[in-house]
């Protein structure tokens, strides 16, 4: 008996093997259908088996089953041919929108590879059932489930690209991000989220992705929709555990459910649900085996910083200094943590200064290890901000990957646990992150650096910080990190539609609803519940914390004025005209500089200088323009004079003759025509979406959507190494912001990964293209830290 239970056991066991093996198979063979054929030859190919599928299955009498196979290759057939010359057209003039011709990346081509990835998944399945129809094993209903669901993927990739057609024709030239009506973008968004997305996440999830991440997001699809489960019956989620994540077996069997179930969950639960599911990985539980996997460091302290204020000196001149006040955005002083991991324990790291702030966080941090020898003091130190929207994680979610290159690296680093939305909207981690860089420069040796080099590094959100919080230590003329090293980041907040942002339409870790929930909460506005809507479920407690929320959003928008002025240097006024005091409720910490009294400047009475006297005496010195503003009124659409986002002459002719291929009704038709005549693409099953639709000037603030920098802010940032993905929604922001930079001549760099999602860095364990682009931002990183003369040495020879 117990022979037979165990040959049984072994069977289903060798079953699922080969099932894993033949899906590997699979895919890869789809991969090499991608690599050896253009998208002519695709097409051809498919259509070609397309037609004979339809033949053979027409004639198999009027089954049902034969009858639907029949119309899936019909289906197929059709949406390839419509869809082969709106690619053809978008891949002519790709090219236009690359930083160079070493960085072929931008988000026409990868709505283009993306298609074509899907094309040829169609392909290998044709393929297969030209092949087995006949055979008696020949699963009839498996193969036509995986058809159907590639067929409305198909269907929804036409209408991107239509979309993208429609971008192209309206956006200025070489702009990827749409810069005209603001209700013409409106209503761009909103057609866009009406699309059917289920079909992306079932069946067909993550298709467009390396075959090694597939079951990763299968896994986390499952978690997603059984979290949702949990979070609605226990109110907030708080009594959601790991163990609950996975045990809706239905979902795990049933994939056009679970695409259904993923889709409402990303149109209609707010952002309270996505910072309970992004926080997951800090259960005790994840959060330990997940640092059991990484490597073993000798120091990971949590550190409290006293909101105290402290003087930096400037770089024009050390002899004078500037006022560093603690963050007091929307909810007052309040210490900034950050923590400090450490491979070696350098000197400094448990001097009695340092351990008199670090702060408990339980059993984890006891070691019960001999202790070890002091090493030197780094020349290196990394500043790092974690991702998460601005409104979920912590240092503690990104703490495997950071051992690890705290290891690779040879250098501290100290990552900010700053405040989240929406409990904290914008600028409050700005704030916390610029006061916790400058008191890393001021305090490097307690932290096991001489602060000879400093990088800023961060993901996401936090490569977004990293970039606002080197424009405002310029501004304030204190010392500008060495370098930055951003990936994935968000550089522009605004609700602008790009190429690449089509791509959130099937993004399982990055939903359009979610990202512009997510902006929404960081900008302060969080939009008010549908009477109907399916957050009602969330229970009592999400009900009180919503009511909650819409009773401070009162205050916060009282304090609006404060944010009018945010960063707003003094010269812009006239020297004869006095500024009228405004009190306000409570004062950030660029306000708390500009309100010291003014002195003459160079004066030897004056041992500070404010920010509004730095300004005067840079403007009269380094330029006829009397000022920089940077207040929400002036920072509204930037001219052409300030924000270049246009082609070079050339790449401008060659992109007006493209767009005059299209039709006069093309260029002239609102969204709702961007389809031609005939072509329907599916429409969600799942009622209004709750995406809000935010287009409050704060988002233009250049520290809050650094690509809406003018240029003289931009040309105050050192070096910058931005590594992206290609089939990331955000990946426009980064070329748009590299090219910028590079219209400049600032140094920078754009590295872009393959086939990886967003997010790639805490998944740097999962697989090998991931372990290497987790490397290759290490690599940036020590490029960064490696001082000019020593790089210049090491430096290869020129051909």
């Amino acid at each position: 008996m117990e022979s037979s239970e165990e040959t049984s056991k072994n069977g289903k066991e060798g079953l699922k093997s080969h099932n894993r093996r033949r899906w590997r198979k699979d895919k890869g063979k789809a991969s090499r259908i991608l690599q050896s054929m253009d998208l002519r030859t695709m097409t051809q190919s498919l259509v070609t088996l397309a037609e004979d599928n339809m033949a053979f299955f027409s004639s198999q009498g009027p089954g049902e089953t034969a009858r639907r196979l029949s119309n899936v290759f019909a289906g197929v057939r059709e949406q390839a041919l419509g869809l082969e010359p709106a690619l053809g057209s978008l891949l002519s003039v790709a090219h236009l929108f690359d930083l160079d011709p070493e960085t072929p990346a931008n988000g026409y081509r990868s709505l283009v590879h993306t298609a074509r990835c899907c094309l040829a998944h169609l392909l290998h399945k044709s393929r297969y059932v030209a092949s087995n129809r006949r055979s008696i094993f020949f699963r009839t209903s498996h193969n036509l489930a995986e058809l159907e669901a590639y067929l409305a993927a198909l269907t929804q990739l036409r209408a991107l690209a239509y979309y993208a057609q429609r971008l192209l024709a309206t956006n200025q030239p070489g702009g990827l991000f749409f810069e005209g009506d603001e209700g013409l973008t409106a209503d761009f968004l909103r057609e866009y989220v009406t699309l059917h997305k289920g079909c992306f996440y079932g069946r067909c999830l993550g298709f467009q992705f390396t075959p090694s991440i597939r079951p990763f997001l299968q896994t986390i699809s499952i978690g997603l929709v059984s979290f949702g489960e949990h979070y609605k019956r226990n109110e907030s989620g708080l009594g959601v555990t790991a163990s609950s994540l996975f045990t809706s077996g239905r979902f795990a069997i049933d994939p056009e459910l679970r695409g259904a179930e993923f889709e409402r969950i990303t149109q209609n639960l707010d952002v309270h649900f996505w910072k309970a599911f992004w926080n997951i990985t800090e259960i005790e539980v994840l959060s330990s085996l997940a640092n059991m996997a990484s490597a073993t460091v000798r120091v990971s302290r949590l550190i409290s910083l006293p909101p105290e204020a402290f003087e930096m000196p400037l770089t024009s001149d050390p002899k004078l200094t500037v006022t560093i006040s603690p963050p007091l955005a929307h909810t007052g002083p309040g210490p900034v943590l950050i923590r400090l991991i450490s491979y070696d324990l350098r000197e400094g790291q448990d001097s009695e200064e340092l351990n008199s702030m670090v702060k408990s966080e339980g059993p984890r941090i006891l070691e019960l290890r001999p202790r070890p020898q002091q090493t030197s003091r780094s020349r290196s130190l990394v500043v790092h901000f974690h991702g998460g929207g601005f409104v979920a994680q912590t240092s503690k979610s990104h703490e495997p990957y950071l051992k690890s290159w705290a290891q690779e690296l040879g250098a501290p680093i100290i990552s900010i646990d700053y405040s989240l939305a929406p409990e904290a909207p914008f600028p409050r981690a700005l704030e916390e992150c610029f006061f916790a860089y400058c008191w890393a420069v001021k305090h490097c040796a307690l932290l096991g650096s001489t602060g000879e080099r400093i990088c800023l590094a961060g993901d996401s959100a936090g490569g977004n910080l990293c970039f606002t919080v080197a424009l405002r230590a310029a501004a304030y003329g204190v010392r500008v990190p060495d370098g930055i090293m951003a990936a994935y980041p968000a550089t522009m907040l605004q609700s602008a539609a790009s190429p690449s942002r089509l791509l959130s339409l099937m993004d399982p870790l990055l939903p359009l609803s979610v990202l512009s929930k997510c902006v929404s909460a960081y900008a302060g506005a969080e939009a008010e519940e549908h009477p109907n809507s399916d957050e009602k479920a969330l229970g009592m407690m999400g009900l009180v914390r919503r009511d909650t929320s819409l009773l401070l959003r009162d205050l916060r928008l009282g304090a609006s004025s404060w944010l009018n002025s945010f960063l707003e240097f003094s010269g812009q006024k006239s020297q004869k005209t006095s500024a009228p005091t405004v009190e306000s409720m409570r004062r950030s910490v660029s306000e708390a500089a500009l309100a010291q009294p003014e002195g003459p400047v160079g004066t030897d009475s004056l041992k500070i200088l404010t920010l509004k006297d730095l300004n005067l005496k840079s403007s009269s010195e380094t330029s006829e323009t009397p000022e920089m503003s940077l207040s929400v009124e002036t920072l509204g659409p930037s001219t052409p004079s300030d924000v270049n986002f246009f082609l070079r002459p050339e790449d401008a002719r060659e992109e007006a003759e493209a767009k005059e291929g299209l039709s006069a009704k093309d260029s002239s038709s609102g969204v709702s025509n961007a389809f031609p005549v005939g072509f329907h693409p599916r429409r969600t099953s799942q009622g209004a979406t709750q995406m809000p639709l935010y287009s409050s000037p704060i988002v233009k603030n250049p520290f809050m959507s650094p690509l809406l920098a003018p240029d003289n802010m931009l040309k105050t940032l050192p070096p910058v190494h931005i590594v992206a993905c290609a089939l990331d929604p955000m990946l426009d922001d980064s070329v748009m912001f590299a090219r910028r930079l590079r219209a400049l001549g600032q140094p920078v760099t754009l590295r872009v990964v393959e086939d990886l999602p967003h997010g790639f860095l805490s998944l740097a364990s999962l697989c090998r293209e991931t372990r290497q682009a987790a490397e290759l931002c290490v690599e940036r990183i020590r490029l960064i830290l490696t001082p000019p003369a020593a790089a210049a040495a090491t430096a290869p020879p020129p051909l």
